[in-house]
């Protein structure tokens, strides 16, 4: 069975490395800087393809004469991990077999580029792998296998989707043979009354409002601790945050106003509570301790982040 295998980020890796040896061609897409989707690093799995001698495609679009080009290869299966394009009706139909895609998502729910990032930013207590029968609309086809995995309760992005990739090279070379001796598992139909829409990420989400709740908070620096990174302003610079919990202390103040210097953080307020930030960087400076950045600012605790 001739298996085409595409994708284009880090999440990628693990299981192109698990399924090698049933691979024929490898697709992704043409190198950019990191991105957003699934944790973009890209050139991971082209390094890994030409590393494991493996014939290599890149692309940008399904316009372009590489489509034909592989379509003329005459693939058996398509196996789709965090590829980043949308790939046509028409390509779907190429493979004798079909076309499988790992969602990291337990769908309907969190269709979409971020399902990662999503589940943490809105506190999900879990989330899952679905692998489906690709069909022309996202995310939207029959699924063939679905499991459930926890979110850990200080768990980030990043760390989840190490984590869900790793998973998933685990459960593909199995799931593959399986095909292989008896084709194509009957999928079970999604609920599109279920069915929720993961947007984009962008730039602007990474900007803390002090006003929302601590949990709020945290869970926004869990979320976007890749790109764009949560941000506030201390004396007019940027201050990213990269790591964050809840703190202890509920009194009222100004959300915003740095209350404390701890040794593990550095204690803000916000709705009702506060907010530890545990790493932070200020612009043009290297990521650092939240507390070592505090005592080398004079005058930091009764400042207002905004």
């Amino acid at each position: 069975m001739r298996i085409f295998f595409f994708g284009s980020s880090s999440f990628s890796v693990p299981p192109l490395q698990s399924i090698h040896p049933l691979v024929s061609h490898v697709v992704t897409r043409k190198a950019k800087p990191k991105g957003r989707g699934y944790l973009l690093e890209d050139g991971d799995v082209a390094r890994l393809a030409q590393r494991l001698g493996l014939p290599l495609f890149e692309m940008d679009s399904f316009k372009e004469s590489t489509a034909q080009d592989l379509a003329e290869l005459k693939p058996d299966l398509l196996v789709v991990v965090s590829f980043g394009l949308i790939i046509p009706k028409w390509f779907l139909e190429v493979p004798s077999v079909g076309a499988v895609n790992v969602h990291p998502s337990l769908l309907p729910k969190y269709r979409g580029p971020a399902p990662i990032q999503w589940a943490v930013r809105n506190g999900e207590p879990e989330t899952g792998i679905t692998i489906i029968k690709m069909s022309e609309r996202m995310d939207a086809g029959d699924i063939l296998y679905q499991e459930r995995c926890q979110i850990g309760t200080s768990e980030d992005a990043k760390g989840l989707s190490e984590r869900l990739s790793e998973r998933t090279a685990e459960i593909l070379p199995g799931f593959l043979k399986g095909i292989e001796t008896n084709g194509l598992p009957t999928g079970v139909p999604q609920r599109e009354e279920d069915a929720t829409y993961t947007p984009m990420i962008t730039r602007e989400m990474g900007l803390i409002s002090w006003a929302a709740k601590a949990t709020e908070i945290v869970t926004q620096v869990r979320a976007l601790v890749v790109w764009p990174t949560a941000y506030t302003f201390l004396d007019g610079k940027l201050l990213k945050v990269s790591a964050a919990d809840v703190g202890h202390r509920t009194e009222e103040a100004e959300p915003g106003t740095v209350l404390e210097v701890l040794p593990d953080g550095l204690l803000v307020a916000a709705l009702g509570g506060s907010v530890l930030l545990k790493d932070v960087q200020v612009e043009n400076r290297r990521r650092m301790n939240a507390s070592e950045f505090a005592r080398g600012y004079r005058g930091i605790v009764g400042k207002k982040l905004t």
